[in-house]
């Protein structure tokens, strides 16, 4: 097996600490290093099935194994993006987004406190363990606000993420018990609203039409 192409846990760009009062040493450690690295080691044990299976030829029930797959990578796929939109507050934490993201936020609704209080409702009320994120619609070219229930559930195809906020009670329980709302209005305050744009700005890049010349 290619160990290579195996998935790994993230590094942080900031220290454990570093997010306090907001979120603790131990909220983020427990958080990163056992649940995160949970799923990434859940998607690549489905990864070694399917390669034993293959070497082996026998049959798995496809159903339930890309079902699971989907859960494990989404929950990969979704943490790696919530570490990298956070930040220490007052030290690139915190604020309004600026450049073309703050453009397309206020063509899209009309000001940054009304998208705030739409993503907060949003994060608020999932149903049971899940994510708010918003993403960018390839097909109407708008940013948006979604809810994703678990890792996998209610996620439109064709919307790259660009933030995302972790509302599973393992994201909080330590430092706000069940007091979830506590815990997205503390959200605000370590945002990386640079590297939030900046994937934005690279998207929009990567999405011009290329022109041919004849």
């Amino acid at each position: 097996m290619d160990t290579s192409k195996m998935y790994e846990l993230p590094r942080l760009p900031y220290g454990y600490g570093d997010l306090a009062p907001y979120i603790s040493e131990e909220q983020l450690r427990i958080h990163h290093t056992k649940h995160h690295q949970a799923y990434v080691n859940g998607a690549n044990a489905i990864i070694e099935r399917f390669d034993k299976a293959r070497k082996d030829g026998v049959d798995l029930d496809m159903k339930a194994t890309l079902k699971e797959l989907s859960f494990q990578l989404g929950g990969h796929e979704l943490h790696s993006t919530f570490w990298q939109n956070l930040a220490p507050a007052g030290n690139g934490g915190g604020g309004q987004p600026t450049g073309m993201l703050r453009d397309a936020m206020m063509r899209e609704y009309g000001s940054f406190e009304r998208f705030r209080k739409e993503f907060t409702q949003a994060a608020v009320s999932v149903e049971g363990s899940g994510w708010a994120v918003l993403t960018y619609c390839e097909v109407s070219h708008r940013i948006g606000v979604m809810q994703v229930e678990k890792h996998n559930v209610n996620f439109p195809v064709g919307s790259p993420l660009l933030m995302a906020l972790d509302v599973w009670e393992h994201a909080y329980y330590l430092d706000y018990k069940n007091d979830r709302a506590k815990f997205v209005e503390a959200f605000w305050n370590i945002v990386n609203w640079d590297i939030v744009d900046k994937m934005f700005a690279q998207l929009l890049e990567s999405r011009k039409p290329v022109l041919v010349r004849a």
